[in-house]
């Protein structure tokens, strides 16, 4: 019987998974290195399998949910000098009964930190170690403080503490290209409601804008950079971007002139290989943590929240630690590694030199080529399986 379960990382994973457990009746207790849970500047789109799955683990979250973003309704692509490529109407809506949502990513966490009691939350509690036996986990922070808990949950993303601890398979690869994003309050004759409009040069860059609702508008640009280092300074970040994407058509240097510098941030683009297995003893691994995934797909947080409502009904309902946790990896593991391989091949080849080219057969054959996976994919329905 699991009664108290600690989760570290108060990121998307970590607050779901908390939520899902604490709907079954585990005391789950989520202990954060941040001292606050500040905005973070990016915005992330939620597909029908998460929201489907965060519905499922608290019932009427998704209508908070898209009072809070933009459902979107069209994708645009362009060239970087303004050619439309190709456009299609997005209708997952209508065909899996919940939309494309575009959404602030710190929007997102207030909402869900607001779903759970305050004394669940912890924040200031960097994790440095832990240790197990036959009877519990004792997770140790940089304070000195311990607890105790019968289950530990790694959710603290891409350079995960718990995973180095259980795993030791080192740092992320670097995918070979850097990324800068921004979320900022914008309007422009060209950035359309409820649309999500992306450009491509031949030289393998690639910028987009997503309509966030309420005048919130996030960018993103990517381009390939065989060193990924990161500028020192805010202002050369800015100075940074505005030279990668010099002469491209409006709105992109307008954009870039509009946003503060101190609100981009700039990142390398890493992932990680598939892992054999997620768990060992009492320990387990969630979202970005068990299985990252370079931004292509827009399925990180979206599969975090499957695997939330699946480890809260593995530990509610199997006979045994050992058993659940086997049991969510053997559930979790050959979906999510689809989707990292699908991800990471697709997202090298679109940032190829003619990836103009190779962008606009992926939107002239969507419908075709697709097809089976976009079903397989946004088709997921979380169900009260038994995991005994």
């Amino acid at each position: 019987m699991v009664n108290t379960v600690a989760i570290i990382g108060a990121g998307l994973g970590g607050l779901s998974v908390a939520q899902a457990l604490r709907k079954q009746g585990i005391n789950a207790q989520v202990y954060e290195k941040a001292c606050l849970l500040r905005p973070v500047g990016a915005g992330l789109s939620l597909v029908p399998n998460g929201l489907h799955s965060l519905e499922a683990i608290t019932p009427g979250i998704t209508e908070l949910l898209k009072a809070a973003g933009s459902q979107t309704q069209k994708l645009t692509l362009h060239k970087s000098n303004g050619e439309l490529i190709g456009q299609k109407s997005v209708t997952l809506q209508e065909k899996y009964g919940q939309p494309m949502l575009q959404i602030r990513w710190s929007c997102l966490q207030e909402i869900l930190a607001s779903q759970l009691p305050s004394e669940a939350i912890h924040l200031d509690h960097r994790c440095i170690g832990f240790q197990q036996n036959q009877k519990e986990v004792q997770v140790c922070f940089e304070s000195g403080k311990t607890v105790q808990a019968d289950v530990l949950i790694g959710a603290d993303g891409l350079n995960s503490v718990v995973r180095q601890i259980l795993i030791g398979d080192g740092d992320p690869d670097y995918a070979g290209r850097m990324s800068w994003r921004a979320v900022l309050k914008y309007s422009h004759p060209k950035l359309l409601p409820h649309e999500v409009m992306s450009m491509t040069a031949s030289d393998g860059k690639i910028f987009g804008f997503f309509d966030l609702g309420s005048g919130y508008v996030f960018w993103s640009g990517a381009a390939l950079c065989p060193e990924g280092n990161i500028a020192e300074t805010a202002a050369e970040v800015k100075s940074r971007i505005q030279h990668q994407f010099s002469g491209w058509a409006e709105p992109v240097q307008e954009i870039l002139a509009a946003t503060n510098v101190e609100n981009i941030v700039e990142r390398p683009i890493c992932d990680r290989p598939p892992l054999e297995n997620w768990s060992q003893g009492r320990v387990t691994l969630l979202g970005d943590a068990a299985h990252p995934m370079v931004p292509l797909l827009g399925q990180g947080a979206n599969t975090a929240f499957e695997d939330a409502w699946e480890l809260a009904q593995c530990l509610r309902h199997a006979s045994s630690i050992e058993t659940a946790l086997a049991n969510y990896e053997n559930s979790r593991k050959p979906r999510t590694q689809i989707i990292q391989i699908r991800n990471a091949v697709g997202a090298k080849r679109a940032y190829k030199a003619d990836s103009e080219t190779y962008l606009a057969k992926m939107m002239q054959q969507t419908q075709l080529s697709d097809a089976e996976f976009e079903e397989w994919l946004y088709n997921y329905k979380p169900s009260l399986v038994n995991y005994s």
